[in-house]
């Protein structure tokens, strides 16, 4: 019976080594799990393997890219990208060409002398005309009225002969004069509208930085400007579909979904400092080169990129990120 009992025992602890043996080779798999970006966003994907940055600080270029695009993700100013690479207005840019990221940048300019220079802007062009991407011509801006407009010399008059009496200006029509005139029968009498301040259909405005700003959407702020963040700006509250507008004139420089994080993108030059920036939208409705309006419908609303529908809406003075609220209208 002892002899039985012992035998039974060493067959348990036999059986409980090779348990314990079994478990100590099961591999459990690690689940890496990475937190949401900032500000609602699905955490970007890995940057597509064709935009890679060159080596020695130098970028090399992809279909699709605009001097403006490389500036933007990069963050230097536009202007100073350029002059770093030899590059003039239109700023005509090539897939394979590398471009310096900074004054130091190497190799870049022995690679783009092996490109044929950018046209020349057409004789007679303003030196401000707002420079467009490698796939459209430079888009001029409209004449002036002083320009077409230009003076006539006041005439000679013959020597020794007596200057004429200026004539007395015409006196100036007084403002009741509109309320005595009788209006002939079937047809109104109209007076001019007075001169107004600039005004949109959806908000107001504000001048700053030389440019009337307004508001881009209709929806509330749900995250304000950080210094800092990966992708600097405001968003704006909203659902798919809603309008997204042009928060002042300019030329659209940028029309894409090139730059990961923003989903379908869309840039607008207004001056020589100011860009603003509209990310996530579900549709584009401009393309590069375009001309367009403040209050003038871009695109409309989505969630590219992002976790939520909303307008990322950036405004960049000499390729800094500012804050949008110090040049939005306050509501």
């Amino acid at each position: 019976m002892l002899g039985r009992m012992n035998g039974l025992i060493r067959c348990l602890a036999a059986g409980g080594a090779a348990l314990v043996l079994a478990a100590c080779g099961i591999t459990r798999s690690s689940v890496v799990v990475e937190p949401a970006g900032q500000g609602g966003y699905a955490r970007p994907a890995p940057a597509p393997a064709a935009h890679p940055a060159a080596p020695g600080g130098s970028y090399r270029v992809v279909r699709g890219d605009t001097l403006y695009s490389i500036a933007f993700r990069n963050g230097v100013d536009f202007r100073q990208l350029a002059e770093w690479n030899g590059i003039a207005p239109p700023y005509t840019i090539w897939p394979g060409q590398v471009l310096r990221l900074s004054p130091s940048g190497a190799g870049a300019a022995a690679a783009n002398a092996r490109h044929a220079a950018p046209r020349a802007p057409a004789a007679g062009a303003p030196a401000n005309a707002a420079p467009t991407a490698p796939v459209f011509q430079p888009v001029e801006s409209a004449p002036a009225v002083a320009a077409t407009a230009t003076p006539r010399p006041a005439a000679t008059r013959p020597s020794g002969t007596p200057a004429p009496v200026a004539a007395p200006p015409a006196p100036a029509p007084a403002p009741a004069a509109a309320t005595t005139v009788v209006p002939v029968a079937g047809v109104a009498a109209t007076r001019p509208p007075p001169a107004t301040t600039p005004t949109e259909t959806a908000g107001a405005t504000r001048s700053a930085g030389g440019i009337v700003w307004r508001w881009p959407a209709d929806g509330s702020v749900i995250k304000g400007f950080r210094s800092g963040d990966a992708i600097p700006g405001i968003e704006l509250a909203g659902k798919a579909g809603d309008p997204v507008r042009a928060a002042a004139d300019g030329v659209v420089v940028y029309s894409g979904n090139g730059l990961v994080g923003y989903g379908e993108l869309i840039i607008i030059k207004h001056n020589d400092s100011f860009l603003s920036a509209y990310g996530h939208n579900r549709r584009r409705l401009v393309k590069e080169g375009q001309r367009v309006s403040a209050g003038q419908q871009i695109a409309e609303m989505g969630a590219t990129g992002a976790s939520r529908d909303e307008l990322q809406f950036q405004i960049r003075k000499d390729g800094n990120p500012v804050d949008p609220l110090g040049y939005l209208p306050p509501r």
